[in-house]
């Protein structure tokens, strides 16, 4: 069964529920939490491809302290995942770092061969994805990394969706053994759950119950589906919103539950509609259970400059366009809907 936990931290107001960004960066409880892992176990071993200074910020000053935990690599990616699969080899813990667009492209046949093919046991993080890369532009914001990344035999998809899963999933990832790609966010983000939560890798988590229709989400959309749900909520329509963290291996069981409870399907990412969640949902949803199913997602596009807010809506990816999806998955399920 899936996991599920009603949020309720920061959304009392009476007027309607409010949404904290966290006081702490993600790139801060990362540096913290893997410092703490590589004081408690010799064995965990933190790369990076030059860009320590951005996950790790201060901590890299203390590289020296940390001999063969903390490595710069260089700006060499491809080289950086091999090493990493040979310290594995040699029982390592490795956790390699890169910018998300850098670490799925540059380094995929990498990631294939050194890591998934041979087994390895190795944590990759891909910071920055899809269009929190901002400032960086197109050429930083990676809308395909899961895409490029999602066949690979062996390899599993997490994109942690607040601080506390973020810190939680790091410790849970020193024991569990495999190939994992990590999509994680530096900047601060919406906090949604509570300290000393566990997560489940493989499980979702129903955020909010429902019954006219499920917003499936993951990253940050996790929270834009909820003020999804809240609009939804004054114009009658009951929305229930699931945080699939584990984009690979899908949590199967509980899309279906959702088809089959809800009748319509919303998915919600921060990637592009091909070959992400929204498509291994649609996989499961077809096969399976078939429903009505709306996709919220890059459509096709490469990234550009701007901020957070600008690019939610030049790539429609804010509460109102799932909203808007939602509303068209539920007249789509009472037969009044003919999609374009």
């Amino acid at each position: 069964m899936a996991e599920e936990r009603i949020c309720g931290k920061g959304m009392d107001t009476a007027e309607g529920r409010t949404y904290e960004v966290s006081e702490r960066k993600m790139a801060q409880v990362y540096a913290d939490t893997m410092i703490r892992l590589m004081n408690e176990n010799p064995d965990v071993a933190e790369l990076e491809a030059d860009l320590g200074a951005c996950i790790m910020g201060g901590k890299m000053d203390e590289i020296d302290s940390y001999p063969g935990q903390l490595i710069n690599c260089g700006i060499q990616e491809a080289n950086m995942v091999g090493v990493a699969c040979g310290m594995a080899a040699a029982g390592k813990i490795p956790f390699a770092h890169s910018f998300a667009p850098f670490i799925s492209r540059r380094a995929n046949d990498q990631i294939f061969i050194s890591g998934c093919y041979s087994g390895a046991n190795v944590k990759l993080i891909g910071s920055d994805p899809g269009i929190m890369a901002a400032y960086n532009g197109g050429t930083h914001m990676p809308f395909e990394d899961i895409a490029a990344l999602r066949a690979f035999p062996g390899l599993t998809i997490i994109e942690p969706t607040d601080e506390v899963m973020l810190e939680s999933l790091l410790r849970l990832l020193v024991k569990e053994k495999g190939m994992y790609y990590i999509r994680c966010a530096r900047k601060a983000v919406v906090r949604i759950y509570e300290d000393g939560q566990d997560f489940t890798i493989g499980k979702g988590i129903i955020v909010r119950e429902g019954s006219d229709v499920s917003i499936i989400a993951s990253g940050i959309m996790t929270v834009e589906a909820l003020m999804a749900a809240d609009r939804l909520e004054e114009e009658g329509i009951s929305a229930r919103v699931v945080d699939m963290f584990t984009i690979k291996p899908l949590d199967e069981e509980l899309v279906l539950r959702c088809a089959e409870e809800t009748g319509a399907i919303v998915t919600a990412e921060n990637h592009s509609i091909y070959n992400g969640l929204g498509s291994a949902v649609c996989e499961a949803v077809c096969e399976n259970a078939p429903v009505p199913v709306e996709r919220v997602g890059v459509h096709d596009s490469f990234g550009e400059v701007g901020d957070m807010e600008y690019l939610k809506k030049k790539f429609h990816l804010t509460a109102e366009d799932i909203a808007i999806k939602a509303k068209a998955a539920v007249a789509r399920k009472r037969g009044k809907y003919e999609k374009d």
